[in-house]
């Protein structure tokens, strides 16, 4: 599962904007659910009119992309400035959270899931080996005889050591991101919206839940979704985010 959720991290598109992407016009939404906030506001606006996008926040511009961006869309830093090229290509990433060193990947809308899901099976197989080596590591300060020769005794203290070390620190990443799952925020948002007191897209711990793992119980710990839920979530594509609309009068203020 460690394997399978690393490597889905590491290959999967973490979501960009196409090209030439725009938001919908009232027009072309419809009438569209009520929990689903526009977050675009007028979309007739040219791009050359980038000093008044700038300004707004309903509509996003990215300046480097030179195109409209969704909402929680971020570019990547990283990815601008580094050499290689990766499967993000230098652009705004749908909701993006961070570029990750360990997956040489962005962790985007569409690999966030198994971001979290590689952390979780990681910290159980971190747990497991410093169960199955604590034994060894309990006979490192026994008087009696010792069955372990001194240099496997002496590798598995490390060994064990440095385990617990790397077990703990995955342990505080994944109640981290566990925390910005349950508020429906993103690691670049937790530290954007500071002075923020509320937010827009937290809609109670269950339906935030929901936007990230699916509703699908089946598939909430495989790096996979069902049909279903793609068809009936448009959080998991990464561009359409229900709001609260209790706070769209402040958002618009």
């Amino acid at each position: 599962m460690v394997m399978w959720c690393y490597s889905s991290v590491v290959v999967t598109d973490p979501g960009g904007v196409p090209p030439n992407w725009r938001p919908l016009t009232d027009e072309e939404k419809g009438d569209a659910d009520p929990l689903v906030g526009s977050g675009y506001g007028s979309a007739q606006l040219d791009p050359k009119q980038s000093a008044m996008v700038a300004v707004s926040q309903e509509i996003r511009f990215c300046h480097k992309c030179k195109q409209f961006k969704p909402p929680r869309a971020h570019h990547c830093s990283v990815c601008e400035s580094s050499s290689y090229m990766n499967s993000s290509g230098r652009r705004c990433i749908l909701k993006m959270d961070h570029h990750c060193v360990w997956v040489v990947n962005c962790v985007g809308a569409l690999n966030y899931k198994y971001f979290l899901l590689f952390l979780f099976y990681t910290f159980l197989e971190t747990t497991l080996v410093s169960l199955l080596l604590l034994r060894v590591f309990m006979e490192f300060f026994n008087e009696g005889e010792i069955d372990e020769t001194p240099g496997s005794l002496a590798a598995t203290f490390i060994t064990f050591v440095l385990n617990i070390a790397f077990t703990l620190s995955i342990l505080g990443f994944l109640i981290m991101h566990i925390t910005l799952v349950g508020a429906n925020t993103s690691t670049i948002e937790a530290y954007e919206k500071k002075t923020s007191p509320k937010w827009r897209y937290d809609l109670g711990w269950k339906k935030n839940f929901e936007q990230v793992f699916g509703l699908d119980k089946k598939y909430w710990f495989i790096p996979a979704y069902s049909e279903d839920d793609l068809r009936r979530l448009p959080a998991l594509h990464g561009f359409e985010y229900p709001t609260r609309p209790d706070l769209e009068p402040l958002q618009q203020h």
